[in-house]
């Protein structure tokens, strides 16, 4: 399988502090990769690093085989790869299809303009977003919120939304970071069958950082695990939770 994110001997140091210590992986079209480890294990820094929000000390991150490290994330993201984030970002005062249709912007943008001097173009364009936005909805089983200010959805819903927006402009790498925190169990399922369908009827490369266990081991190819900033495990799921030093220290406790 050809990389689509290719992390090579990445290092993200803070002053005194390395966070990532020359981390390497791989991500390819159609994948889930699961990055896990305990807290300040440098899973987020990790993150931050391939969607341009810190700055990479060491090393290389490419996408589709065009070095991006040294791109600010608006540049990253314009080359599609999208991301969330554990403490979400969603507008409260908005509906939950009015945030996925910000999602939507780049594709919408352009006509702006068109559309507020009333062109015919303009308004087919902003009625065929808004089809896909709801269309996106359905696939996640949240097309019943579509008209309900983000800030009254519950948790998980607020998650899935932000999800969806991230999914919106269809990008070929997804980053979620920590999709199924405040999800019920049956959300979780529901989240992580949406994760596989994503990746195998779309090709969509997955990268996660989740430390629900269960949902890691369920969708994910392979499982990347760090500790302390370096890169300890590599394998398929079954591999990685057949591993007795893995298990106590990572994963015992979960």
């Amino acid at each position: 399988m050809a990389a689509l994110l290719e992390v090579a001997d990445v290092t993200v140091r803070f002053g005194g502090l390395t966070a990532v210590d020359a981390v390497s992986l791989q991500v390819g079209a159609g994948e889930v990769c699961a990055l896990i480890g305990p807290n300040g294990a440098g899973k987020t820094t990790l993150f931050n690093a391939v969607s341009g929000n810190v700055a990479v000390t060491d090393g290389r991150v490419t996408f589709r085989g065009e070095a991006i490290h040294r791109l600010t994330p608006h540049e990253i993201a314009a080359k599609g790869v999208r991301r969330t984030f554990q403490n979400g970002g969603l507008f409260g005062q908005l509906t939950a299809l009015e945030n996925v249709l910000v999602g939507l912007h780049t594709r919408v943008d352009s006509r702006l303009l068109g559309l507020l001097a009333g062109r015919k173009a303009a308004r087919q364009a902003e009625q065929a977003a808004t089809r896909q936005a709801r269309e996106l909805l359905d696939i996640f089983e949240i097309g019943h919120v579509a008209d309900t200010p983000a800030a009254d959805l519950s948790g998980g819903q607020q998650r899935m939304v932000e999800i969806v927006r991230a999914l919106a402009t269809e990008p070929p790498l997804l980053l979620l970071d920590e999709p199924a925190v405040g999800l019920a169990p049956h959300m979780r399922a529901q989240l992580g069958a949406v994760i596989r369908r994503l990746a195998a009827e779309r090709g969509i490369g997955i990268l996660l950082i989740e430390h629900a266990i269960e949902l890691v081991m369920s969708v994910s190819d392979r499982v990347v695990v760090l500790n302390y900033g370096k890169k300890v495990a590599d394998a398929p799921p079954d591999v990685v939770r057949a591993d007795r030093n893995v298990l106590e220290a990572y994963l015992g406790h979960a």
